[in-house]
């Protein structure tokens, strides 16, 4: 039991470090010129929007900004909360 919440904890910070790498390249112009760089960041996008699309698809529209990423890491935090507690 120990094994598996150590797995699916490792596996959502994994997720949080993708989706922080997401944020912030979404903050600088990407070179898509390069093959690389190109297929990381697509990678990036392809981990990411199958969560965040259903969550902007909710919130409302007009805001200036892209709140979905801060409802996931909150959603993250919370599940290895809970996923700690049922360790104790």
């Amino acid at each position: 039991m120990v094994f598996l919440v150590e797995i699916l904890s490792t596996a959502l910070q994994l997720y949080s470090f993708v989706l922080l790498a997401r944020v912030l390249l979404s903050w600088i112009p990407i070179d898509t010129s390069n093959p690389t760089v190109s297929q990381i960041v697509r990678f990036m996008y392809d981990v990411t929007e199958p969560v965040l699309a259903p969550i902007r698809n909710v919130l409302p529209q007009g805001l200036g900004m892209d709140f979905s990423p801060l409802l996931v890491f909150l959603a993250i935090d919370i599940l290895r909360r809970i996923l700690f507690s049922a360790l104790l």
